[in-house]
């Protein structure tokens, strides 16, 4: 006989059991100041255009190399082009800093014992795919354990040949990452 024990999931979330062995995601949909206004499942959010969450961790080692991912050809958006070195979608119910560490460890096979420190924060739009993106940096020298099914490869590059190659070929990385980029860039952070 199966017993069915109750869980622990958030109470704003009760969609998420019905949803468990579909095995797709629930993001929060949030509105203009970033509030959650409901729950919905992650291909509609993308094919609607609605706001929701994420974060891009960057991570740089002591000689300054930031790491990136190049992403799987599996992806269901921007497959097989560089981006940040971790970034992903909020789960339904999580909050930001929950996610870079969750996501460090997920992509990258990095445990951080301490949540990286944040940079600025994004509000949702186009270059960003409608989503609000805190933006974290670590310093960290490797070996990563990479999540094959999310990530390709990973490698360092100098932030002077990424600036280059980002003005010469935008097209071969994310679009949030090109903002961000940019932005790191522009601000100095």
């Amino acid at each position: 006989m199966l017993t069915i024990q109750p869980c622990n999931l958030p109470n704003s979330c009760p969609s998420v059991v019905q949803n468990i062995f579909m095995k797709e995601e629930i993001f929060d949909v949030v509105n203009e100041q970033d509030e959650v206004i409901g729950q919905k499942l992650r291909r509609l959010v993308h094919r609607d255009g609605d706001m929701h969450r994420a974060i891009h961790v960057l991570v740089f080692n002591e000689r300054g190399e930031i790491f990136l991912q190049k992403r799987s050809m599996l992806k269901d958006t921007f497959p097989g082009v560089w981006d940040s070195s971790a970034s992903g979608h909020l789960d339904c119910g999580e909050d930001y800093d929950a996610c870079a560490v969750r996501e460090l460890r997920e992509e990258i096979g990095l445990v951080a014992t301490v949540c990286p420190g944040r940079m600025f924060k994004i509000s949702a739009r186009a270059e960003t795919g409608q989503e609000f993106v805190w933006v974290y940096r670590c310093v960290h020298e490797g070996p990563f354990v990479l999540h094959l099914e999310e990530i390709e490869r990973g490698e360092w590059f100098a932030p002077e040949f990424v600036t280059q190659w980002i003005s010469e070929k935008p097209g071969d990385f994310a679009s949030a990452f090109v903002y961000i980029w940019r932005k790191l860039a522009t601000e100095g952070k």
